[in-house]
């Protein structure tokens, strides 16, 4: 599909790696709109590239069906390319010290990161099925974020790797529902990238985990994040399956 003169929808739009995909997907001639529970962050990123931002709880079904409302009649149309990067990463051991319990962690982290990404991709599935097919017969495309943590999660990431390993399992399943309306479901699960959830670590932490990412040795760069979705956009073979970007790091137990 080409990009140019598409309507696009980012979520999470507001900062990290949403931020860089609404950013690149305008550079490349798309209409955007981003979705963000931050709508003062999201209405800053949109005014950078000429966009509009429109605000909702990821969660929450009837704010995510009014936001794609809101979206589409500021873009002229449901959005035919949906990149999914809102979410949480929450730390929190299963038993912790004194038998303190994380049910509530693991419960938040679900509802923002899988049924959020899932509620989102309903909701414009649905419209992107009303949408006349391009000349390559594609309604749209989908693009959901994952993390290396799904298949390498680390001590204390139960709640977020049983996330994203839901968002990656689902992209199969999702795709093969959607093909006969033309529309494609893919993943990317990022490894350690320079994002706000990083930037808070002291240096020395932060030294540690870049030390483990093999070439190249840094940590990535959210426009890489976003060219990989813009080539998934572009590429019509690529569907159904999550796309590890992640320098080949693979992260250690703690």
């Amino acid at each position: 599909m080409l990009t140019s003169g598409q309507t696009v929808l980012v979520t999470g739009g507001g900062s990290g790696l949403g931020a860089a995909t609404a950013r690149h997907f305008a550079s490349l001639g798309a209409r955007v709109a981003i979705l963000d529970f931050d709508i003062d962050r999201g209405r800053s990123v949109a005014q950078d590239c000429g966009g509009h931002a429109v605000q909702a709880d990821v969660g929450d079904q009837e704010a995510v069906d009014s936001a794609l409302e809101d979206a589409a009649q500021l873009l002229g149309s449901a959005p035919r390319i949906v990149v999914n990067c809102a979410g949480i990463g929450r730390a929190a051991r299963i038993v912790g010290r004194e038998g303190k319990m994380s049910f509530d962690v693991f419960e938040t982290t679900l509802r923002v990161n899988l049924f959020g990404t899932y509620n989102v991709m309903s909701h414009a599935a649905r419209r992107m099925m009303a949408l006349e097919p391009l000349e390559t017969g594609e309604r749209g495309v989908i693009i959901n974020t994952a993390s290396v943590a799904w298949e390498d999660g680390q001590l204390g990431q139960a709640a977020y790797a049983a996330s994203k390993g839901g968002i990656a399992s689902m992209c199969l399943p999702a795709a093969r529902e959607f093909a006969q309306h033309g529309i494609r479901v893919m993943g990317i699960a990022p490894g350690l990238f320079q994002t706000p959830m990083m930037a808070g670590l002291p240096e020395e932490v932060a030294a540690k985990i870049t030390a483990n990412i093999p070439f190249p040795p840094r940590l990535g760069d959210p426009d890489e994040y976003a060219l990989l979705a813009a080539h998934i956009v572009a590429n019509p073979f690529l569907n159904g399956t999550t796309i590890r970007l992640d320098g080949a790091v693979r992260l250690p137990p703690r």
